[in-house]
């Protein structure tokens, strides 16, 4: 008998996993076409896969919908003019998913994950100068419920980002 598939917590809603038909070989061939190109075209994704291009848009469609897709316009944050990255480890007593709920909701935080070890958080944030950086850990991170303590280092040069996660064999 196979496993009951889990059901996750999304943005506060519960989710369940992506049903396998989007994960069969034309659903991880059509990820791979657009982990290559983003804009990429759907005409050129159909001839690639061997489906019709409305074939392919219904597929992309169900992807996006059931989360296991997204299609986004990655920035590099230093161009904009944001001169400060950095990754913050956030000591938590209490309940760290309510802590990540509202850290989460802070404009500069990039990224907030639970994580085991030392940190029961660990954020990613963006900020325009050191100033700007002092604002958000002292004013808006540090005052969040559960926060005890937090450790910042400052990124000095990003050397690899990459959103290419693959997919599942």
């Amino acid at each position: 008998m196979s496993p009951v598939p889990r059901r996750q917590q999304r943005n506060g809603l519960t989710v369940a996993p992506a049903p396998a038909a989007l994960l069969d070989g034309v659903g991880k061939a059509i990820m791979r076409q657009l982990q290559e190109d983003g804009r990429r075209s759907y005409t050129a994704i159909a001839a690639a896969v061997g489906l019709s291009e409305a074939a392919v848009r219904s597929r992309v469609k169900a992807l996006i919908d059931s989360d296991v897709l997204q299609i986004v316009a990655v920035t590099d944050p230093l161009t904009l003019g944001f001169g400060v990255m950095a990754s913050i480890g956030v000591m938590v007593s209490g309940d760290s998913r309510a802590a990540a709920e509202t850290l989460s909701d802070i404009d500069e935080v990039d990224y907030c994950v639970l994580t085991s070890g030392r940190y029961d958080l660990q954020l990613e944030v963006v900020c325009r100068d050191n100033e700007h950086l002092l604002t958000v850990i002292n004013d808006r991170i540090r005052t969040v419920d559960g926060v005890r303590d937090t450790e910042t280092s400052i990124c000095l040069r990003v050397h690899k980002q990459t959103y290419n996660y693959g997919t599942p064999e």
